[in-house]
């Protein structure tokens, strides 16, 4: 008697009794070791099979199973657990149990008659190993085991990161423990089951023997010949590698070792061993010769990854030992044959000389706009050159350019010109700026500093808060940032000249002043648009109404808010009048206003009253159903009763209620014509209003609604009652309700019932369809009888078996379905035998244009016309014999076109829609026209990364090829749709047309006028900040170069533009140079106490002075020799102007300041202990003085203490004070 126990999660509680009385058949005890049988691996590719090579030149993979089973048995000496009562219980279902949770795998235990354990594990590789493992460890009884090798076997055995050593225990299901590298022990201890522990010991006897064969040869050799030895490319020491089968590991050349390493069979080892000695006793006898080159250089022949080096190698044998990079030694040695070293030198000259680094000035600020938007600008360069290497110093007015040496020069030249030309048309100007305001002009999100931006056409850069700087940038055009410079100043001006005022206002009218949406304050904003009104937030219950801008605008809105709120206090006068109840709903009504508008109301109520003393009311019973159709769309039906009845009041019950009765009130005569009015209506709905329900199985609701909805529609027309269908959504989705007069709804109703019927007297039926014809109707899994049974009540359409030559097709459902069916199959098969194939050969390379993307174009065919379109078998054979290929759209000249199986699509349908389709088909091949373009004009038209070109392919969806720069060819090929390729061919021309006319216009703008100006003069031309040569400039639109430092002619000013533009920009020039040369420069003493004053706040009061008499004052360095002298220019009669005025300045300056010296050479100072004291106090005395003292004053009895001022309880107030509400860094919110 054997049993099995099957142990998941799941089932684990129904398998604890156990499967004792379940008796198996045929179960012997299985092998102690069963693996099932591997699926076969993957052949070697020189392996023979016998089996023919598929198509596709290479054998079908195997394919691997990701499940498999595994069988072992453990005897009952080895079980661990072996007094259990009850098999499938215990300490073993729980391990068993606890081991599938952790590795996923599927565990079957089963005991067989000699009470031996048998488990089978089932699941994925991994979890099976990782499973069987645990299990021997904890179900079986462990035994251990030692085995020697050598200690230098033992990372063989663990393997690279323990790989080896975790698969070992894995497949032996043992854990193997080996000694630490400082542990002396060769021994490794194994444990496990006894037939695992012979599996482990077997294995690493195994590795350790195959180690034994192996041999380790180090070799020191001179680093100088290492190179010799793995030769050019290190070609020959993997060649003597392969002759000889030992590893050769050489130090690379940055590592400073001298020992090679050789491992590998013995003999192997000693084979290499030898022939590397030849060789180095070979080079050891060659010469060498010792060359200085510029450290700059160094790099340019050791090459990228050293290949240079290893080119000279391999081409003359020489060995060219570099410098480390971190010395600053410029001595290159060169090792070789006497012979060879000539042409090697030259070839480190000339790697040398190949390459060059120099650097182009340009103002730092320039650099992002020389970048250009994403790299645009210096992206163009280096696409044209690149192997030039363009690098930019943060800070630093120098741009590095690095590369072949004809390559540096063109792109210099070209940096040269973007920076002539951003001078021309950029400037900047730095605006200080206190910090506190950077928040305000920046604005919410941004708005402010935006709105700039976009207004000026300028870059503005506001420093963060962390670097706690006022400095303010400006870039741009020269215009627009003169224009931002003045609004960010006007913008802190009025900033500076803000002022804060609270207004006490009750928190109930902060409502009524903001206005439904806001509409009421928008008016006060918009009338004070300079002012912030801040309300507080209704949560803090606050009366605070905030108002910041100008001091004169928050006047005149606090005034004019206040005068809001004194009207909204004179208009909250309210009082309240008793009134009848039958006469209103409440029993006073509250009247509020102006005091005596309230009254009059109040008066007019009352009389009022009086007049309506006859009222009455009544109640009519209306089923609730039609209360909502009585009322009508917005109540009109009801008001119009309500108007007509002299304005009585009709109340109905609230919805839900269920009540019945509709309540009415008013005139006694009124009352009653309105009750038969409703009565009326109410009679008039209800004839209108009948429903009844039908009950109908949906599938056949689609039948009864019919094709496009005829069948329902037909059903309306004839008896004008409404049929409603149940919603997808709906519960109850056999429910049909119909709405109307009775008697049409009954008569619908009887329709309906009819319809159903006949849909539930299920028939059978059948009619022959040839068996061609089959395959349409059962094809895509039978999709076009499943709309059939759709469309047609749920009729079954039974088509024969594949194969059964029989034409007999069943249909079974309702009679009228079926009919209905049968129809339509004829219909479809008349339309099948219709059909013809008509064939169209268009070249196999045009296919897939035709097909456009993801095939939209065909399937837009084949919608259009009703007709299948079938693409051969691409015929890659065919295609490589195909005339030569296109490139980029290159057809090139073609023979005649003879189709080929390949080229052959095949077209289903009707004859006329197969002939449109043949016809839109061919129209979708794409033809190529030349466009005759000049080749300078073609680097133009691709664009920065070929963006230009792939814009127009976009615009006008062709495919256009420029040829190669190196061949230098006019011609550009345009291939698409003939429409398509016409207007890209004009799109083509036009570009041409307006790059020619910015050639001209570039060619105009090339004149150059040469002028020699003084250098003296310079600064001055330039201007403060460049404001006087930016605006040069801008007038007329010219370029201006000034000699740089390290030029031997410094005098000479170049101006570049139109050629009218340059010569009145010479002119202005020469004119302002010929003022200048009039000016003279005087110095006047001016006592340096005055300067300050003179000069003014921020340099406003001497920059006046400037602009008025029209002249430069400088006013001494602090330390300077001379502190008083200051020096003025300008023309002669202006300066004796400016000198007076600056003598009138500091006589009445030192008046005041003789008089502050006077007065303070009379003043006390302070006493040291913080007292004050008059001019005439004795400070002969070293204490402080006395004062006034108060003695026995009550506070100073034993217990009492002087009060407190700043306190609340002894000083309280006759009012709650109101803090000032502290404003946000970002302003105060809108409403």
């Amino acid at each position: 008697m054997s049993s099995v126990a099957v142990l998941t999660p799941e089932s684990f509680a129904e398998h604890r009794s156990g499967l004792q009385g379940h008796e198996m058949t045929g179960l012997h005890p299985p092998p102690t070791w069963r693996p099932s049988p591997p699926l076969p691996e993957k052949g070697a590719p020189g392996e023979k099979t016998g089996e023919p090579a598929s198509a596709w030149g290479c054998k079908i993979r195997p394919i691997k199973a990701s499940v498999i089973t595994q069988v072992f048995h453990v005897p009952l000496e080895e079980r661990r657990y072996r007094d259990n009562n009850q098999f499938g219980e215990g300490e073993e279902a729980k391990v068993c149990l606890d081991i599938m949770q952790r590795t996923g795998a599927h565990i079957e235990l089963s005991l067989a008659k000699d009470q031996g354990l048998s488990i089978m594990v089932t699941g994925k590789l991994e979890s099976v190993m990782k499973a069987r493992k645990e299990i021997v460890a904890r179900l079986q009884t462990q035994a251990s085991a030692t085995v020697a090798i050598p200690k230098e076997h033992h990372r063989f055995v663990i393997g690279k990161n323990g790989e080896k050593l975790q698969e070992l225990e894995l497949k032996t299901a043992t854990k193997i423990a080996i000694p630490r590298p400082d542990d002396p022990s060769g021994n490794i201890r194994i444990t496990g089951t006894k037939e695992g522990i012979e599996k482990a010991r077997h294995e690493i006897l195994l590795i350790a023997a195959e180690q034994d064969k192996r041999a380790v040869e180090r070799l020191s050799l001179e680093k100088a010949f290492h190179p010799f030895i793995a030769g050019a490319h290190n070609r020959q020491v993997q060649e003597l590698s392969q002759e000889t089968g030992a590893r050769i590991s050489i130090p690379p050349p940055s590592l400073p070792k001298d020992e090679i390493v050789i491992t590998g069979e013995k003999e192997a080892v000693a084979m290499a061993l030898s022939r590397i000695r030849a060789i180095y006793d070979d080079k050891v006898k060659t010469t060498t010769i010792s060359v200085e080159v510029k450290k700059s250089q160094h790099k340019y022949i050791v090459g990228p990854k050293g290949n240079t080096l290893q080119e000279i190698l391999e081409t003359t044998g020489v060995s060219v030992e570099m410098p480390p990079l971190d010395s600053g030694s410029e001595t290159i040695i060169l090792r070789g044959e006497p012979d060879k070293l000539g042409p090697a030198l030259t070839q480190v000259y000339a790697k040398a000389k190949s390459a060059m680094v120099v650097e182009v000035t340009a103002p730092a600020w320039l650099h992002r706009f020389i970048i250009g938007k994403k790299g645009q600008n210096i992206g163009r360069i280096t696409q044209q050159l690149p192997r030039v290497h363009i690098e930019f110093t943060d800070g630093e007015e120098r741009i590095s350019l690095e590369g072949p040496t004809e390559e540096v020069e063109q792109a210099r030249t070209q940096i040269q010109e973007i920076i002539k030309d951003l001078l021309v048309r950029m400037d900047y100007t730095e605006v200080i700026i206190d910090q506190r305001f950077h928040r305000h002009l920046i604005g919410k999100n941004g708005a402010n500093i935006n709105r700039i931006k976009e207004q000026y056409k300028v870059s503005v850069r506001i420093p963060q808060d962390a670097e706690r700087s006022g400095l303010v940038r400006i870039e741009g055009d020269p215009k627009g940032v003169q224009l931002a410079r003045r609004e960010l100043i006007e913008m802190v001006q009025r900033m500076e000249n803000e002022r804060t005022k609270d207004l006490i206002v009750e928190q109930k009218f902060h409502r009524t002043i903001i206005g439904q949406k806001g509409e009421k304050i928008k008016e006060v904003r918009d009338k004070f648009p300079e002012v912030i009104i801040n309300f507080p937030d209704p949560s803090q219950k606050s009366d605070i109404v905030q108002l910041r801008g100008p001091k004169n605008e928050v006047e005149k809105c606090g005034k004019f808010l206040q005068k809001i709120i004194g009207e909204l206090i004179e208009n909250s006068f309210s009082l309240s009048v008793p009134i009848f109840k039958q006469l209103f709903d409440s029993e006073t009504i509250v009247i509020t206003g102006k005091k005596s508008n309230c009254e009059a109301a109040r008066d007019r109520i009352l009389a009022i009253q009086r007049e309506l003393a006859n009222i009455k009311e009544a109640e009519v019973a209306i089923p609730a159903r039609l209360h909502n159709s009585l009322i009508g769309s917005k109540g009109c039906l009801v008001r119009s009763v309500m108007e007509d009845c002299g304005g009585v009041h009709i109340h109905f019950p609230s919805e839900g209620s269920g009540s019945d009765r509709v309540t009415i009130r008013g005139p006694v005569g009124e009352v009653e014509k309105a009750k038969k009015q409703l009565l009326q209506l109410a009679e008039e709905k209800q004839v209108n209003n009948f429903t009844a329900e039908l009950q109908a199985k949906p599938e056949y609701h689609k039948f009864l609604i019919g094709r496009g909805g005829a069948n329902i529609r037909r059903v309306r027309d004839k008896t004008g009652a409404r049929i409603i269908f149940p919603a997808p959504d709906d519960t109850e989705q056999e429910l049909i309700t119909i709405v109307g007069k009775e008697e049409a709804v009954r008569q619908a109703q009887k329709e309906l019932e009819c319809l159903v019927k006949n849909l539930d007297d299920v028939v059978e039926d059948s009619m022959a369809v040839d068996v061609r014809h089959h395959r349409h109707f059962v094809c895509r899994r039978g999709q076009v009888l499943r709309e059939l049974a759709e469309e047609y009540g749920g009729v079954a359409v039974s088509f024969p078996r594949t194969g059964a030559n029989s034409q007999r097709v069943t249909l079974t459902g309702a009679r009228d379905c079926v009919d209905a069916a049968k129809k339509r199959i004829q219909e479809m098969i008349e339309d099948l035998e219709s059909q013809v194939s008509v064939e169209v050969a268009i070249p196999q390379r045009y296919h897939r244009a035709i097909m456009g993307p993801k095939g939209c174009r065909i399937q837009l065919i084949t919608r259009e016309h009703e007709v299948q379109i079938k693409f051969p078998e691409r015929d890659d054979c065919a295609a490589g014999q195909e005339a030569p290929p296109q490139e980029n759209g290159d057809a090139g000249p073609e023979a005649e076109f003879v189709a080929r199986k390949c080229d052959i699509i095949t077209i289903g349908g009707r004859a006329e829609k197969c002939e449109q389709a043949r016809a839109a088909l061919l129209a979708l091949v794409p033809i190529t026209e030349d466009v005759e373009v000049s080749y300078e004009l073609h680097r133009y038209i691709i664009g920065q990364k070929g963006s230009g070109i792939r814009k127009m392919m976009e615009e006008y969806e062709v495919n256009i090829w420029v040829p190669q720069p190196e061949k230098q060819l006019d011609g550009i090929k345009v291939t698409g749709l003939t429409a398509n390729v016409e207007r890209a061919k004009q799109g083509l021309l036009d570009r041409v047309k307006e790059l020619q006319a910015e050639q001209a216009d570039r060619a105009l703008r090339s004149f150059k006028v040469t002028m020699s100006v003084d250098p003296k003069f310079h600064p001055k031309i330039i201007g403060r900040k460049g404001a006087v040569i930016s605006q040069i400039r801008k007038d007329h639109d010219v370029s201006i170069q000034f000699p740089d430092k390290g030029d031997e002619q410094q005098d000479l000013i170049v101006v570049s533009g139109y050629e009218r533009n340059v010569e009145e920009a010479s002119a202005a020039i020469r004119q302002l140079v010929a003022e200048w040369q009039e000016m003279v420069s005087q110095d006047v003493h001016l006592d340096p106490r005055t300067h300050a004053r003179i000069i003014g706040a921020r340099g406003k009061a001497i920059r006046k002075l400037m602009e008025e008499f029209k002249v430069d004052i400088r006013f001494p360095q602090p330390g300077s020799d001379e502190p008083d002298k200051v020096a003025v220019t300008g023309l002669p009669e202006t300066v004796d102007k400016a000198i007076d005025h600056l003598l009138n300045l500091e006589e009445e300056y030192m008046l005041s300041v003789t008089e502050t010296e006077t007065l303070a050479a009379y003043m006390k100072p302070p006493s040291r202990y913080g007292g004050g004291g008059g001019a005439g106090g004795d400070d002969s005395g070293g204490g402080p003085a006395k004062g006034f003292v108060v003695r026995d004053a009550p506070w100073n009895a034993a217990g009492n203490k002087a009060p407190d001022m700043s306190s609340a309880e002894d000083f309280p107030t006759f009012g709650t004070g109101v803090a000032p509400k502290q404003a946000s860094a970002w302003g105060p919110k809108k409403f």
